[in-house]
């Protein structure tokens, strides 16, 4: 039987295995944790995340865990609007919002029989050479198998060595994320809506309301700078300092969290991109996927539908495919059909940056003007970034 071993157990991890598992694939997922939990927050899916969903697992049940993600505008910190609200246009899947517990939980739960989770297993060692299956191991015990899938994040082991010229920099952004529970979150006036999204002089502020299944609301701040070395409560102290003067329901929203809700992260990115995306090894090879392949700053919300759409391309290549050869040359392609895409986003995403570090009179109005035509938001649409389609 053809064997895989799929490195991490996030959402790509658990994604890709599933979806190899259901081509006949029999998968072992090693995860450096002591257990797969989920991060207590939530996740934008776009119209390609969920069609890639849709793709690698048809039964998976994905709309009954997502709720419909309303375009709230752009507004300057006064409330004025950069973009008013205006109804989403495209085919396909609407974009949705999930928690990350039930999206795990429905990943874990399609996983089936073909799928063995290791916990507790850091990989240290990778192996690969002409004539020989991939390695990888946590300096004690080796395991080699015909793909090796790295879905292990920016700070990949395997991506460091195969590609050691692609290195995590912080990309000059520090962000915060909550989820406020519905029976904490604030009752709102007349005109207020709890989603949207704002912009300031270097901040930024989205809020997403979560439906009526869980309900609740998720929120992400972004400050151009460094991450902030205080404990949550001081930052989130700070956090409604800075955005004190700002439109409601922001202020409100954030009397709402409490410091266990609070999770901040220094935003970082690969720099370079890697050189590939596939490292043939004898009758195999390993790929690169998700984070390990392409992390980059949160700003189009497309890091996780980047890593969903990595895991439909490989399924595709791979179903039929038996190692020798076959895999060797579909190793190969996933790199060449993937690498233009991810720079293509990667390159939008470096853009926002630009948008979000704005500071200064001038520069804030040159961004003001170009949003209507670039918009290439959170809580927007661009269809040369959502409209991917899973290949056949």
């Amino acid at each position: 039987m053809r064997t895989a071993v799929v490195v991490g157990a996030g959402m790509a991890g658990l994604a890709t295995a599933g979806a190899l598992a259901r081509s006949g694939w029999q998968v072992t997922i090693l995860e450096r944790g002591e257990r797969v939990a989920a991060p207590p927050t939530a996740l934008v899916l776009w119209s390609n995340g969920r069609r890639a969903l849709e793709s690698i697992d048809p039964d998976g049940g994905w709309a009954g865990i997502a709720s419909p993600l309303p375009d709230g505008g752009v507004r300057r910190p006064d409330g004025q609007w950069l973009v008013a609200p205006r109804a989403r246009a495209g085919a396909g899947p609407a974009p949705a919002v999930v928690h990350l517990e039930d999206l795990y939980d429905a990943l874990v739960a399609g996983l089936g029989d073909l799928v063995q989770i290791r916990t507790g297993f850091p990989v240290t060692t990778v192996r690969t050479g002409r004539r020989v299956r991939p390695v990888v191991g946590d300096g004690h015990t080796m395991i080699e198998a015909d793909l090796v899938v790295a879905a292990d994040g920016i700070d990949s082991p395997v991506r460091r060595a195969l590609a050691p010229e692609s290195v995590a920099v912080g990309s000059g952004f520090a962000a915060w994320q909550a989820v406020i529970p519905a029976y904490r979150a604030p009752k709102l006036g007349p005109g207020q809506a709890a989603g949207g999204e704002t912009l300031g002089a270097g901040y930024r502020f989205v809020s997403i309301p979560l439906g009526d299944r869980k309900g609740g609301i998720y929120w992400v701040a972004t400050a151009a700078g460094a991450p902030r070395p205080e404990p949550p409560a001081t930052q989130l102290t700070l956090l409604r300092r800075w955005f004190a003067e700002w439109h409601a329901p922001i202020g409100e929203l954030l009397a709402a969290t409490e410091p266990s809700d609070l999770m901040p992260q220094e935003v970082r990115e690969l720099r370079p991109l890697p050189r590939a995306y596939g490292f043939a090894s004898g009758p195999g090879g390993v790929v690169l996927l998700g984070d390990a392949a392409h992390a980059m700053p949160h700003h189009l919300g497309q890091g996780a539908c980047l890593a969903f759409e990595d895991a439909a391309t490989l399924r595709s290549l791979t179903a039929d495919t038996q190692p020798g050869p076959g895999l060797v040359a579909a190793i190969g392609a996933y790199s060449r059909m993937r690498q233009p895409r991810t720079t293509s986003v990667v390159r939008q995403t470096r853009r926002m940056s630009a948008v979000v570090q704005a500071r200064g009179r001038l520069a804030l109005r040159a961004r003001d003007a170009a949003l209507n035509h670039m918009r290439p938001r959170i809580l927007g649409y661009t269809h040369d970034t959502a409209d991917w389609i899973p290949p056949e």
